[in-house]
């Protein structure tokens, strides 16, 4: 495709489905064609963003990339997960899936960006670039993804319903809301500002998006750890529906790790332009310095969190004492553990890969 313009409407269109995907009783969006699940509003979004990414490489621009060695893996492990569910101690896992359901529903909250005014924030010109198009339809369509749209299920419905398939309806905890706000940080402060002489909403625009794109990234891992773990037949109740979901899930989540590496990376390529017009900042060193700080934060604080979050939750859960003890040994044993590689590289130059 050398289109590189395009309408909102155009963004949001999709393909002609044969069938309708069903998360239990509720249609979800996406739908087969030939028998073959195909993710929704992809008729032009996917080969959009695959022509601003061609022409960032036809130009030699790097792109931004968070190698494997940079991913923690999902905690608990398949294996750990496999234990605990085999030992009857279910409300971890559906705990778990039911969290992950209600961060895909936050995702809807993409469309509420202030967006800053690029147009006079931005020094070159941005005709044909993902940046231009991230409130044309970019940013709806990745919110109608996550958290679905009107009577259309999207990817919280789908966790729920993979959810439920593979544990067969298992009892979810009251708390779960309650728990994910308490231990995820809602008491830390907002961090320093990096680059006061931009707009506050530039800094915060490229903040959010890389936020975005570490924990999309970090989901590839989210995503096999569940296929395994729901796919085994040896605990999961249904799991060629219950992994097929997930895997649908999985496939949905591709454009939106493409456009925002491709957009992050047409910022590289930029000058970012004080709100007075009197300071310009090459992109490359915005861009490189706020996702490096967003990537390190996000791989050393939520393995941490999560364990001391778990750990406790097995020994709630257990009333006898002894028992609790053996099966927490049990679990810690078949944890492989992982440290974030690099610690004193804070420019993180790997992550541009041509």
């Amino acid at each position: 495709m050398t289109q590189l313009e395009f309408t909102a409407d155009e963004i949001m269109s999709e393909h002609a489905y044969e069938e309708s995907l069903f998360g239990g009783e509720v249609r979800c969006h996406g739908g087969y064609i030939n028998g073959q699940y195909v993710s929704p509003r992809g008729k032009v979004r996917q080969p959009a963003i695959a022509a601003w990414r061609q022409r960032l490489t036809d130009a030699g621009a790097p792109l931004i990339h968070v190698p494997d060695t940079y991913v923690p893996p999902h905690y608990p492990s398949y294996a750990q997960a496999k234990f605990l569910l085999q030992e009857g101690i279910v409300d971890p896992v559906s705990r778990s899936l039911t969290t992950i359901s209600i961060v895909e529903g936050f995702g809807a909250r993409i469309r509420e960006v202030h967006m800053p005014d690029l147009a006079t924030e931005v020094k070159e010109d941005l005709a044909g670039t993902a940046l231009d198009h991230l409130e044309r339809g970019l940013f709806e369509a990745h919110a109608r993804d996550e958290a679905g749209h009107r009577n259309e299920g999207g990817h919280k419905q789908m966790w729920e319903a993979a959810r439920d398939i593979g544990l067969d309806k298992p009892e979810i905890p009251g708390d779960v809301l309650m728990r994910m706000m308490g231990g995820g940080g809602g008491g830390r402060q907002r961090p320093e500002r990096l680059f006061p002489a931009l707009s506050g909403r530039m800094e915060d625009t490229i903040m959010f998006m890389a936020n975005i794109l570490v924990v999309e990234t970090f989901a590839e891992g989210v995503f096999a750890w569940a296929v395994d773990l729901l796919g085994d037949e040896e605990v999961s109740h249904n799991a060629v529906d219950a992994a097929h979901m997930v895997d649908c899930v999985r496939r949905d989540e591709k454009p939106h790790v493409d456009y925002l590496t491709v957009a992050l990376s047409e910022l590289r390529t930029r000058t970012l332009v004080s709100p007075d017009g009197r300071v310009e900042i090459p992109g490359n060193e915005v861009v490189d310095k706020i996702f490096a700080r967003q990537l390190r934060g996000a791989a050393t604080n939520r393995p941490r969190d999560s364990r001391e979050r778990l750990q406790k939750e097995i020994h709630e859960l257990i009333t006898d004492s002894t028992r609790a003890s053996q099966i927490n040994r049990r679990f810690e044993s078949l944890d492989s553990g992982w440290t974030f590689p690099h610690r004193d590289d804070e420019d993180l130059d790997i992550l541009l890969a041509s």
